[in-house]
């Protein structure tokens, strides 16, 4: 893919798994708040969490977290039937890929996970 935008710096992390805890919107925020300290990233909204999507689609029953930063911004879906989790992570300032990994394993207590970095 051609960078449109060479002078600014993009980085971006899919992290997908299998999730053991109840995600409690409680728990999402500070799973996101969390994210943001351990990433150096700047909460300027959010985090919010929903259970909308479930709604209109029953299948896909679950919450939808997200939160921007000042360096961009981060968002959690889960499925509540599948016990899956997707985290979504954009920036443009570099932060630790595995650092980011290492947290979501951890605070999902995720039994199998796995990731793109992009």
């Amino acid at each position: 893919m051609k960078d449109l935008a060479p002078k600014i710096y993009r980085q971006r992390l899919i992290i997908e798994g299998l999730y053991t805890i109840d995600p409690k919107p409680s728990k999402l925020k500070k799973f996101m708040k969390s994210l943001s300290a351990e990433l150096g990233m700047t909460i300027i909204y959010g985090p919010m969490v929903k259970d909308l999507a479930g709604k209109i689609h029953p299948s896909q029953k679950g919450f939808e977290c997200i939160l921007i930063w000042a360096e961009s911004g981060a968002s959690v879906y889960t499925w509540e039937k599948e016990k899956f989790f997707t985290i979504d992570i954009y920036t443009c300032k570099k932060f630790n890929i595995k650092t980011a990994i290492n947290l979501s394993k951890e605070f999902f207590e995720a039994k199998e996970i796995v990731f793109k970095s992009v």
